[in-house]
């Protein structure tokens, strides 16, 4: 009796170890099934990749709402990247780990610290950039061991781009059930923060404390997910790098898209919604490289967004939660004003009045240049402002008076080192890509450029082999990581041997953490400028 008794002790103890350790060998089991990824040895963290959270948007659910998964049976391997959403190659500065580029990319990457899925971490979910036209969640500056390491289950996610992902036609608002169309990829964004909620814990993250991230493009669906009620209570606080939709990439209204569509329809050569679904992928997205072809757009569709994102926000409508928001200080350099002209004060106010008219005099009393030598200066403030930065400041300050938590604000100026021997005669394109050999090469960056923060904030500096980073880049990326870290493990990015980091208090000028080899906070000095550029932005989409 005592031999049996020991036997089903036995058995209960090895049943209960089993299931304890499942997430310590690198196995998670999901609403859809089993999966196996792979652990790291050397930090401890287990990474599952490839893991698919929506069924493939192919065939008949190409431009249909993402659709569930279907279940597998036995153990789904999670150790590669899936494919890459289509796209064409439009940045130099983004490399892929994915497996190819397909119609079918809806999958996701979750990289987790945890031993156990009965922890209970704080979880971040990244969008990349990429102007709504490019980019993976493979991409080394995105990936998630780095914040793994910090005590955090880190996922990056895809989400359908261009064409595929926001792409209108009256045909399809009419066999839609919400008579909508378009917004896609940020459908599929809210049909993979559906899976966080429901899957998370099984990797040892919090479903309660999940916090959305994203940098460009990636910003502006923080921005889009924040405001539609479609993802309410999906997450807990949100963090944007550079841009947001009022006013970079608006929204337009759903009559407008679906004219582009039937322009673009045209242009592909295409009668019906049947024929449009019935041309490759490979040969639709190369209709998109057509002339003529418009950019396709968000739209206030009354389904992903009821009114304006800029009406949303201003009536208090969007998520209440904490946002840790901010830009770089060149996010775009003087050209974005005076194209291929020399950065002269004649060419400068020229440039400006072609641009404002009889407001060309105020924008050069908030913009000044007195002298050639200030103008590209002053002409990349004007252009980083008109690109991304006005739209950035907006959105922190309508969330500071409506979103009834605080917000944290930075300015980003670290400028990149010098480029590694290595790389040659290449130099720095827009957007942080790489211009090499004969192409036409930017001029030297003034601050930080778009896009130039990433891999400090998210620990992955040593993934980008083209600059040579110095012991003072590894200083900013660590005191940048800790910030962002505090923020999605608290909700406040303070914290220990840290500079003080106050919230913005509403309308009045912003302290403003200066992120750079010694960061510190500042009070704003240029608000009239975005209050002069506010008057451009403030009409919604009828």
């Amino acid at each position: 009796m005592k031999r049996i008794f020991a036997f089903l002790l036995l058995l209960t103890s090895l049943s209960a170890a089993q299931a304890q350790d499942e997430l310590s060998q690198a196995r998670a089991k999901t609403r859809n099934g089993q999966l196996e990824g792979v652990l790291d040895k050397n930090t401890g963290v287990r990474s599952f990749k490839g893991i698919p959270f929506a069924a493939p948007p192919v065939g008949d659910l190409r431009w249909k709402e993402p659709q569930p998964v279907k279940n597998w049976t036995g153990v789904r391997k999670a150790d590669k990247f899936g494919p890459r959403a289509m796209q064409r190659a439009l940045f130099g500065d983004m490399g892929f780990r994915s497996d190819g580029v397909s119609e079918d990319c809806l999958y996701l990457n979750v990289w987790t610290p945890a031993n156990s899925s009965k922890e209970r971490l704080p979880v971040l979910v990244y969008f990349y950039g990429g102007g709504l036209m490019a980019g993976d969640g493979s991409e080394p500056r995105y990936d998630g061991e780095s914040m793994a390491q910090k005590g955090i289950v880190s996922i990056t996610v895809n989400y359908r781009l261009t064409v595929f992902g926001f792409f209108s036609h009256p045909e399809l608002s009419k066999e839609s059930p919400t008579h909508s169309s378009g917004n896609y990829g940020f459908l599929d964004q809210y049909a993979a923060l559906k899976w966080v909620q429901e899957n998370v814990a099984a990797f040892g993250g919090d479903p309660k404390r999940v916090t959305i991230a994203g940098e460009s493009a990636g910003s502006i669906s923080v921005n889009a997910q924040m405001v539609s009620p479609l993802s309410q209570n999906l997450f807990s606080a949100a963090i944007g790098e550079s841009g947001s939709m009022l006013g970079t990439l608006p929204a337009i209204s759903l009559t407008e898209g679906e004219q582009i569509g039937i322009k673009f329809a045209e242009i592909a050569g295409a009668k019906t919604l049947a024929e449009l679904r019935a041309i490759p992928a490979e040969q639709l997205l190369e209709a998109t490289a057509k002339p003529g072809v418009p950019r396709f757009m968000a739209n206030v569709d009354n389904y992903f967004f009821p009114k304006s994102p800029m009406e949303l926000y201003t009536e208090g409508m969007q998520s209440k939660v904490p946002l840790l928001v901010g830009w770089n200080s060149e996010e775009l350099g003087f050209f974005g004003i005076l194209g291929k002209e020399k950065p002269t004060k004649e060419n400068y106010e020229k440039a400006v009045k072609a641009l404002y008219n009889d407001k060309a005099e105020e924008v050069l009393k908030l913009y000044p240049a007195s002298t050639d030598e200030d103008v590209a200066q002053a002409a990349t403030n004007l252009s980083s402002d008109r690109f991304i930065g006005f739209s950035t400041w907006k959105w922190s300050d309508l969330h500071s008076k409506t979103g009834k938590h605080p917000v944290y604000r930075y300015m980003y100026d670290r400028p990149r080192p010098a480029m590694r021997a290595e790389m040659g005669n290449a130099s720095a394109g827009l957007a942080g890509g790489v211009v090499k050999g004969d192409a036409p090469k930017m001029p030297p960056a003034r601050g930080a450029v778009h896009s130039a923060e990433i891999e400090y904030a998210l620990g992955n500096l040593a993934s980008n082999k083209v600059y040579d980073w110095t012991a003072d880049d590894y200083k900013v990326s660590k005191t940048m990581q800790e910030y962002f870290a505090n923020f999605i493990k608290t909700h406040n990015p303070n914290g220990k041997d840290l500079p003080k980091w106050p919230a913005v208090t509403p309308n009045v000028p912003a302290e403003v953490m200066h992120l750079n080899v010694e960061s510190k906070a500042m009070t704003e000095k240029h608000r009239d400028r975005y209050l002069f550029i506010d008057q451009f932005y403030t009409k919604p989409a009828k």
